[in-house]
C-alpha cells in the first residue's frame, strides 16, 4: 500500500506539516509581522500627513529653504486658498500623498523649517540669552553701562539711563527676604538691548563678541 504524502513546506531545511503546531506558529507569526508592517505603515502616514497641515502655516523664508518639489509647493499654495471643507479636506490628502513621496532628505529639511519656526534658530536663541545677560548686568553693574555704549554707540543712553534707574528702584524689595520686583522699566530695558543687538547696530560682525565678560 503506497503512503500517502503529508502536505507541507520546508523551513530552513525542516519539512512543516500542513495544519500541525509548527505550521500554527509560524503563521501566527507572519501575520503578526504583517499586522506590525501595516501598522507601522499607517503611523508613517499618519506622521507625513500632519507634516502637510504644518507646512500650512511655515513662514515664506523658511518655506523656500525647505526648498519643497514645485507640486508639492503649488499643492501648499492651493490649500490656503481652498475655503470649502471639503475641497480643503481633498487637497489635505492629496497633499499627504505627495509628502509620502519625498525623499527622506527632503523630508529632513521640512522638519527643520517647521522645528525652526517652532522653537526659533540657534542665532535668535543666542540673541535672546545675549539680550538677557545684557539687561541684568546693566541692572546690576555699574560698570556695564559704559561697556554697553562702546558696543552699542546708537543707543539713547538718556532713555537707558533713566530706565536703568528706574529697574533699580523697581528692583527693592518691599519687605525684608521678599523677592525682587520687575516692572515696566526691566522689561523696557530688554527690548532696547533686544533691538540694539540687531547685527546693523552692533559694533562687531561677530555674536559670540556681544557677550558680556565675567571674570
Amino acid at each position: 500500500m503506497t503512503r500517502k504524502l503529508k502536505k507541507g513546506y520546508f523551513v530552513r531545511g525542516q519539512f512543516v506539516a500542513e495544519g500541525s503546531e509548527l505550521d500554527l506558529e509560524l503563521k501566527r507569526e507572519l501575520k503578526g509581522t504583517d499586522e506590525q508592517s501595516r501598522t507601522d505603515l499607517k503611523k508613517e502616514s499618519d506622521e507625513l500627513q500632519k507634516l502637510g497641515v504644518a507646512l500650512l502655516d511655515l513662514r515664506a523664508d523658511l518655506m523656500a529653504r525647505a526648498a519643497l518639489p514645485d507640486k508639492l509647493a503649488e499643492a501648499i499654495a492651493e490649500a490656503k486658498r481652498i475655503t470649502n471643507f471639503e475641497g480643503k479636506r481633498r487637497q489635505m490628502q492629496f497633499i499627504g500623498k505627495l509628502m509620502r513621496q519625498l525623499e527622506p532628505e527632503q523630508l529632513d529639511n521640512v522638519r527643520n523649517a517647521l522645528s525652526e519656526q517652532q522653537n526659533g534658530s540657534a542665532s535668535e536663541k543666542l540673541a535672546l540669552h545675549l539680550s538677557e545677560t545684557w539687561r541684568d548686568r546693566l541692572i546690576a553693574e555699574e560698570d556695564a553701562f559704559g561697556e554697553w555704549i562702546i558696543k552699542c554707540p546708537r543707543t539713547d543712553s538718556q532713555q537707558l539711563r533713566a530706565l536703568i534707574r528706574q529697574a533699580r528702584k523697581d528692583a527693592k524689595p518691599e519687605k525684608p527676604g521678599a523677592a525682587p520686583r520687575h516692572g515696566r522699566a526691566y522689561r523696557d530695558i530688554f527690548h532696547i538691548v533686544r533691538e540694539q543687538l540687531s547685527p546693523e547696530n552692533v559694533a562687531t560682525d561677530d555674536p559670540a563678541d556681544d557677550m558680556p565678560y565675567k571674570p
